[in-house]
């Protein structure tokens, strides 16, 4: 439908690059939370930097690249690629800024209190320590590294993506001209960078920085050099990925020769200690081609993602949250056949409250059953020694028919699916690289199996990945039926994905490119009309990042209308509230917590036939346009009811939920007077009593009131 220009003004949407930089300084104030275990802070400023590497090598070097281009064109907030950049810069300076005073001025000296000491410097060594530390050098470190000097017959080495490296100036000990010279060394990664050495007491734990302990002994790589001085650095490069698919002629090969460019990209981003010489800075600078303002002087260690190796300390148990075991799913009982459970009825999975065990013991019964004829699965991120791999080969050699979607194009996990494609194909499957142009988000897994009354289907849909380690760590849900209705669509989508047979319609499942946009907008403007005949008019939606503008402009035009909503954005919201006139029946919050959230769900009131659907997709351009996505109805009562808690719960969070404001800031509930509802622990809670008493007996679920949750940290 058309809708009303003033629903599209630029200043009614917030930036997307800006948004998400707020997402992460969500994260960092997660670190910043003194009524949070000591190692879980220490966690979230591991998270924040990971997060920021991320941002700069797709995103901003997305950027880059528009401005390279001379790409003027503005985004939905009225910015340009260079008008981004800029503010971009300055944000990040402030998040880092405040990153490593939470490091320097809190969290360190809370470590000191409890004899847990990360060394600033080498000088700061006993001579106990320092006679360790020297020989640990030469046993352990000096035989890896590789020494580089820079001059006319040795050029500027490639310095790889994301890597530690320590840049030296020299002069010549023979007595000749003084003059200096560079050198270079990169710290090696298969070494752990964070080294126990021993304490001033027992009862104390020291660690220095691989970094330090090479620079403390830099001399020894140099003998016929002073070292003047040596200071670590590190570059960020391009990491956005350009394929032409269409002249690619095997998608694989391409990826391959794509993957290796990574490592000389154009750098974005150049981090150097704060206190590094101006000459090894303007040598630097010079040749790695890095402008002044994508460089960054850190007060502190570079790269705190070694921070996530001190999460696990021995003797800490105390400075960490208890750490939480997924539960059985109370439908899904021991030793009983998965298929035969699945037959009586629909059964919703909540992970990682409950395991994703039955999602791995569903492809691993289907490879080995005789009854089962095919399997076919799409994938996109799996663990490092995936079971469901293994499962899948195994179903191909025992003589079923597998097919297997393997996205390559799946950001940062591209090398990771092409060893699992070809382990896949070695095994007797039939590997799908994707369709030309999009990337295949979704998350289903079919089933054919061979019974007494004909063939049936059994169909896994989910809104995570099948990945048995995150889904340890990420919130998400999954259906496992054997609707028919359902059954044929899963069949008709692996058919249009391995042979471009797209069906003339659909029975239940919404797929994206092709109808997905449409059916949100039409669901949305479906609550519009309701409200302005004066109906009651809800909406209430939970996903990762809301910024596709006709989603927007639907939510806004809704929201004028009366339509009360309610969102649950992790991440990007590029939608602004409490605009007069346009935003104000809207709130928006965000909940960072022990677990990532990242399951999508939505609701609609339908004037009381309410409509609950989940799904792979994001309210983003990319989701709805150049994905393959599902969405898929809820409509089994117990399970709408299951659904309707979760995001009841979710709404009602007020420890560690963020609420958008009106100025485009996040800030915490006041929980003042109010019980105190903490939706992940709340979770947490309701898994452990949902298990049956009795193995032959289905006890329903137990949904709890906020005030019988217990106040504190994870379960």
């Amino acid at each position: 439908m058309e809708r009303a220009k003033e629903f599209y003004n630029p200043e009614y949407y917030e930036n997307r690059e800006l948004s998400w930089l707020k997402f992460d300084a969500r994260v960092l104030n997660e670190a910043r939370d003194k009524s949070i275990p000591l190692l879980e802070r220490l966690k979230f400023v591991s998270i924040t930097s990971s997060n920021l590497d991320e941002f700069f090598m797709v995103r901003v070097a997305s950027l880059k690249d528009m401005v390279h281009a001379g790409y003027k064109k503005k985004d939905i907030a009225g910015m340009t690629a260079t008008e981004q950049l800029e503010v971009i810069n300055k944000d990040t300076r402030e998040l880092v800024e405040l990153q490593y005073h939470t490091y320097n001025r809190s969290l360190l000296p809370l470590l000191k209190q409890h004899d847990i000491r990360i060394l600033d410097a080498h000088e700061d060594l006993t001579e106990a320590q320092a006679e360790y530390v020297d020989r640990y050098f030469q046993e352990n470190v000096y035989p890896v590294l590789t020494p580089m000097a820079v001059d006319a017959s040795r050029p500027f080495p490639l310095i790889r993506n994301k890597t530690l490296n320590i840049a030296a100036l020299l002069v010549k000990k023979d007595g000749g001209k003084k003059e200096t010279e560079f050198a270079t060394v990169q710290v090696p990664s298969v070494l752990d960078r964070i080294i126990p050495i021993p304490g001033k007491t027992e009862s104390e734990q020291v660690f220095i920085l691989l970094e330090q302990v090479i620079e403390r002994n830099i001399h020894q790589l140099f003998l016929n050099y002073n070292v003047i001085c040596a200071y670590p650095y590190r570059i960020m490069r391009n990491a956005d990925l350009t394929i032409d698919e269409d002249e690619a002629e095997d998608l694989l090969k391409e990826i391959q020769k794509q993957l290796k460019k990574r490592q000389w990209g154009e750098v974005i981003r150049l981090e150097v200690e704060e206190k590094i010489d101006k000459r090894l800075l303007a040598i630097l600078e010079e040749d790695l081609h890095v402008a002044k303002d994508a460089i960054f002087k850190i007060p502190g260690p570079l790269d705190l993602t070694f921070l996530m190796k001190m999460y696990g300390l021995a003797g800490c148990d105390e400075l960490r949250y208890k750490p939480y075991k997924p539960q059985r799913n109370p439908k899904i009982l021991p030793g009983e056949d998965i298929f035969s459970q699945i037959r009586k009825g629909d059964i919703l999975l909540h992970h990682p409250y409950e395991t994703f065990d039955p999602v791995v013991d569903f492809i691993r019964k289907a490879s080995v059953d005789p009854d089962v004829l095919a399997i076919k699965q799409t994938l996109y991120r799996v663990s490092g020694n995936s079971p469901i791999i293994a499962s899948l080969a195994q179903a191909a050699e025992n003589g079923k028919q597998v097919s297997v979607l393997v996205e390559l194009k799946a950001r940062f996990d591209e090398e990771n699916n092409i060893v699992w494609a070809k382990m896949l194909e070695k095994a007797g499957c039939h590997v799908i690289y994707g369709l030309v142009g999009l990337k295949t988000h979704s998350k289903i897994a079919l089933v054919v199996r061979r019974e007494e009354d004909g063939i049936r289907r059994y169909v896994h849909l989910g809104t995570g990945n099948y990945n048995d380690s995150t889904a340890k760590l990420y919130t998400d849900c999954g259906i496992f039926t054997c609707a028919e209705a359902i059954g044929e669509d899963a069949t008709a989508v692996f058919n249009m994905l391995s042979g471009y047979s797209e069906p003339l319609s659909w029975n239940k499942l919404i797929i994206a490119p092709l109808w997905l946009r449409n059916k949100f907008l039409k669901l949305i403007d479906r609550e519009t009309e309701y409200a302005r005949q004066g109906k009651k008019a809800f909406i209430k939606a939970k996903m990762n990042s809301l910024c596709d503008r006709d989603i927007i402009a639907a939510l806004y035009e809704a929201s004028a209308a009366g339509v009360k909503i309610e969102l649950v954005v992790r991440g990007i919201c590029c939608l602004k509230v409490g605009i007069e006139g346009i935003s104000e029946n809207i709130t928006v919050r965000s909940i960072v917590g022990n677990f990532l959230e990242h399951s999508r769900i939505f609701y609609f009131h339908n004037d009381g036939q309410e409509e609950i659907y989940m799904g792979s997709a994001d309210w983003m351009p990319r989701n709805l346009d150049r994905r393959v996505e599902i969405l898929f109805p809820v409509e089994d009562e117990a399970l709408m009811e299951q659904v309707k808690h979760i995001l009841k719960v979710q709404l009602e969070d007020n420890v560690k939920a963020h609420m958008l404001k009106k100025d485009g800031n996040y800030e915490k509930i006041d929980k003042r007077g109010k019980k105190l509802v903490n939706s992940q622990e709340q979770f947490c809670q309701e898994a452990k009593r949902a298990i049956p008493k009795d193995k032959g007996v289905y006890q329903e679920r137990v949904f709890l009131p906020a005030e019988s949750v217990d106040e504190g940290g994870m379960v």
